[in-house]
């Protein structure tokens, strides 16, 4: 794909952002992005936002968000799905031949909203919304399913949660946060069996942006070096439905994933450094590790993944941004040293109905 990104941002992650509106997260993160790119906002020419007004509490949230996030007078965009589908989006209108340089920008201030409350309201009306479906217990299905079919007991469950919230201690992005033991991880609330409350990666509030420009633009700016090449993206939508085939088959992850690696050249999971992966959950990650099939040198979150930053609605594209860091050697503490390929994964939907993955590729000096 002749699409680069020439800056990222993240906003610093917290559980709570309590002192700055969601707009002033949206302009800091896109300025941030804009000037670690080296260009200006009127050097733009398109901005894809990913938002949603449910989890932003308003009402058609693009209005308000499009101008800090620097789309004003620009050609903008805007998704709803995730802010991975945004990279996708942006990215195909890098590649389209009309448009050079643009912003990508997703946020989430999880924290001013009930989450569950939302869940609930994105529910089938006649059948799931009545008797209570929310994102906790789509997850505890999945939860049930990935059990029964993948033998995972609840100790390979505790030790994942630790695995993920150790590397997230020695990441630069993430959360601090307590290491808990494996009784306690045991010990903690039953939220929808086998599903319990220190299983899910703890949501938090956030922001993202990257900079994204077309080959032209880069052929044409040689004084501008990208941080990486995007070489592929890929995306799939699963059926509605909750029955144990598609909770447990994971289908459209591996079409996906197949997909994604074919478009970006290489022959195997294997030939990747890096892939930071989205799961809401310890048993979700151990089922899509399972899945990846990834050898002993690909490293998987280096980043701690959700467990160490998760703006619900842009956590796969953080992970976009991480592996964009990472191939340019910029990922900071957790950095894997000589990445050169790295794949971001996100997800969305109740369960996992969809998921989306993107690779980069690191610039040759």
């Amino acid at each position: 794909m002749d699409v680069y990104v020439m800056g990222v941002a993240l906003h610093p992650a917290a559980d709570v952002v309590g002192d700055l509106r969601l707009e002033e997260m949206a302009y800091r993160t896109a300025s941030a992005a804009l000037d670690d790119a080296g260009v200006a906002r009127r050097d733009i020419d398109h901005v894809t936002l990913g938002a949603s007004d449910e989890v932003d509490a308003r009402g058609i949230s693009s209005m308000l968000l499009a101008a800090p996030s620097g789309a004003y007078l620009k050609d903008e965009m805007r998704v709803t799905d995730s802010g991975l589908a945004a990279l996708h989006l942006g990215a195909l209108r890098a590649a389209s031949g009309d448009l050079q340089l643009g912003l990508v920008v997703s946020w989430s201030q999880s924290s001013v909203v009930p989450l569950e409350d939302i869940g609930r309201m994105r529910a089938e009306p006649f059948f799931l919304r009545p008797v209570g479906l929310n994102f906790a217990i789509a997850e505890g299905l999945l939860a049930a399913t990935m059990a029964e079919r993948h033998g995972v007991t609840e100790t390979a469950v505790a030790e994942r949660v630790r695995e993920r919230l150790t590397a997230a201690a020695r990441a630069s992005r993430a959360v601090r946060r307590g290491l808990p033991s494996v009784s306690e991880i045991h010990a903690s609330p039953l939220l929808a069996h086998p599903l319990r409350a220190a299983h899910r990666a703890p949501v938090t509030d956030g922001a993202v942006a990257l900079v994204l420009a077309s080959g032209d633009w880069v052929r044409a700016h040689p004084q501008k070096r990208p941080l990486a090449r995007i070489a592929g993206t890929e995306w799939a939508v699963d059926r509605y439905q909750l029955d144990g085939e598609r909770l447990s088959a994971l289908k459209v992850f591996e079409d996906a994933l197949r997909a994604v690696l074919w478009r970006a050249g290489l022959g195997s999971v294997d030939e990747l450094d890096v892939v930071e992966l989205e799961a809401q959950s310890a048993r979700a990650d151990l089922a899509l590790v399972e899945a990846l099939g990834a050898g002993d040198g690909v490293s998987i979150n280096p980043s701690g993944g959700a467990f160490g930053q998760n703006p619900y609605f842009c956590t796969g594209l953080v992970h976009a941004a991480e592996a964009a860091l990472q191939v340019a050697g910029r990922a900071g503490s957790h950095q894997v040293a000589g990445a050169r390929h790295a794949l971001a994964h996100g997800s969305w939907g109740f369960a996992q109905q969809a998921h989306g993955f993107v690779v980069m590729e690191g610039i040759q000096a």
